[in-house]
């Protein structure tokens, strides 16, 4: 990463060969200066009682308040990160790390960085990412606000492990150690909040070892309000999350919808169903049969696009059975598809105006025939999404790589005289 400037702490080099540090306890600041000194010495004096070969690096943000002289005071070295926002810190951070092993934590004196035994534990045994649970370890009185605590990070660690299948039970904990090189192998790339999902979803997905330990949360000590925003952050969190798991952004909601649509209107398609005395279902709850449908079916097309779209350019990695589908999904059978539908939708359209002239295009009382006509409507209506749908499909396989290479070799087997 480039552009890091590096203040005070140890020096680079002892007796001109580089320093075997095994861990580095990273802290990323902004404004933290009442803070900050309390963690540091924390951290040092953690290193100093375990005997652990390891330094202090605290990932400036842009502090004007001194917390960059406090922290070098205090025994840290300082790295000045070029990337603002909370992800931008860490990631240079880590990049400027010299440990094998990273443990990253808030500068807010929220984590007791005097005692991390369990994730160095947990990190010497083999563990790529090691993730703190709040929940487990304890949270202290006003440590986490109640919206914070019973809501959003249970709902975001409950839907992060129902997306991606990862046995965490708290996705936000900022207490973790991971091994450095792996999670810079990861090429994270989100600089705000949202930093801490993607680290964690980017890990599951590329099959790294994941373990958690309990941590204790306390009430940090700034007389200020805290950086997170609380809908802003969680929204950013939840935004990652969705984007990076089309099949339940797109594919489920999709298929669920489509069945429902199709259950109703198969029921419906005969005439009015009577559900119990004085309740009954007709062709309005047969025209929602035929929007759920249409939008179901627009829905699976997405998730079929932004799945290849992600698989193509690497930001989610390519999975046996999915790409047995995308590979079956072509633009061609997307179109062939809705050719068929196309040709049906004209011809229920035709017969239904067949009809209707021979009632010499008068009022026609025949609720079955109303039924024909918006079946072969949304018939229409979905062929159109899925033709262009499918020129989309096209469009996304024109690899630029792909197109420069084949110009390259037609150039080099009819050169220009």
């Amino acid at each position: 990463m480039q552009g890091l400037a590096q203040e005070g702490g140890r020096p680079d080099t002892v007796d001109g060969a580089a320093p075997s540090i095994e861990f580095t306890i990273l802290i990323p600041c902004l404004n933290e200066a009442e803070t900050i000194a309390t963690c540091v010495r924390k951290a040092v004096g953690y290193f100093e009682r375990a005997g652990i070969a390891g330094e202090v690096l605290v990932s400036d943000n842009g502090s004007t308040d001194g917390s960059i002289a406090i922290a070098q005071a205090a025994g840290a070295r300082v790295v000045h990160a070029p990337i603002a926002g909370y992800g931008g810190a860490l990631g240079c951070g880590i990049h400027a790390a010299r440990g094998r092993y990273v443990i990253m934590g808030d500068a807010d004196d929220s984590y007791d960085f005097s005692d991390l035994s369990a994730f160095v534990a947990a990190l010497r045994d083999g563990g790529q990412l090691v993730m703190g649970n709040r929940f487990k370890g304890g949270i202290l009185p006003g440590a986490m606000p109640l919206l914070h605590r019973y809501l959003g990070n249970p709902v975001l660690s409950a839907i992060g492990r129902l997306f991606f299948r990862i046995p965490v039970g708290d996705f936000h904990c900022g207490l973790r150690g991971f091994d450095r090189q792996s999670i810079i192998d990861l090429d994270l790339r989100t600089t705000g909040m949202e930093f801490a999902s993607e680290m964690v979803v980017s890990a599951s997905l590329a099959h790294l070892d994941i373990r958690e330990v309990p941590t204790v949360l306390a009430k940090d000590g700034r007389s200020r309000p805290p950086h997170l925003r609380t809908w802003r952050d969680g929204w950013r969190h939840l935004r990652f999350l969705m984007l990076h798991s089309p099949r339940w952004s797109f594919g489920y909601p999709g298929a669920v919808l489509m069945i429902a649509g199709m259950a109703l209107v198969a029921a419906l398609l005969p005439g009015q169903l009577s559900l119990w005395d004085g309740v009954s279902l007709d062709i309005r709850a047969f025209l929602v049969g035929c929007m759920a449908i249409v939008v179901g079916v627009q829905a699976i097309v997405h998730g079929v696009i932004a799945r290849r779209f992600a698989a193509m350019h690497q930001l989610l990695p390519a999975h046996r059975r999915a790409q047995h589908l995308l590979d079956a999904v072509s633009m061609e059978r997307i179109l062939q598809a809705a050719a068929v539908l196309l040709a049906a939708g004209v011809g229920g359209i035709a017969y239904a105006t067949g009809v209707w002239a021979d009632a010499h295009f008068g009022a026609i009382a025949d609720g079955k025939l109303l039924r024909i006509m918006l079946l072969s409507m949304s018939a229409i209506v979905v062929a159109v999404q899925l033709g262009l749908s499918g020129f989309l499909l096209g469009v996304l396989d024109l690899r630029p790589g792909s197109v420069r290479a084949q110009q390259a070799r037609l150039r080099a087997a009819f050169p220009v005289e």
